[in-house]
């Protein structure tokens, strides 16, 4: 049985010369740059601590789930820059991006990740106002008097 190109593609490290892995994570209106390196567990985001920038303690866990999942949670220090949305998309963000940056640094992990849902992208964003309406289905108060 062959393999074919893009499937070895697939399972190459993909490291810079500095030795991280780039790869960028979205969800709703979010979007993250993430720097993945060998290191001791540090995580920075936007040039903050991910305790100072995350207060609450339900998105620090979410964006470190890629981390714990894999056991690398003190193996690799995470730099990353985030943009739009709110904190709760921003996390997802980060945790997309995490995840994509593991897998090039370890295709390994690939699977597992996987099978996790880590690697897919939310797709889901809010709903649009519609006109005539108060908010996306949302129906103005009737009176029938």
């Amino acid at each position: 049985m062959q393999i074919n190109s893009t499937q070895q593609e697939k399972n190459e490290k993909k490291v810079d010369s500095m030795g991280r892995s780039y790869s960028t994570g979205k969800r709703k209106a979010s979007i993250a740059r993430v720097w993945l390196k060998r290191g001791t567990g540090l995580i920075k985001i936007n040039g903050k601590d991910e305790n100072k920038y995350f207060s609450s303690k339900s998105h620090r866990i979410l964006l470190n789930q890629p981390l714990v999942f894999s056991d690398r949670k003190s193996e690799f220090d995470v730099t990353c820059t985030v943009i739009g949305g709110g904190l709760s998309g921003q996390a997802g963000a980060i945790r997309h991006g995490i995840t994509r940056a593991l897998v090039k640094f370890e295709p390994d992990l690939r699977k597992n990740l996987k099978s996790k849902g880590l690697l897919t992208r939310d797709s889901r964003v809010v709903e649009r106002k519609k006109y005539g309406k108060a908010k996306a289905r949302r129906s103005y108060q009737f009176s029938k008097r």
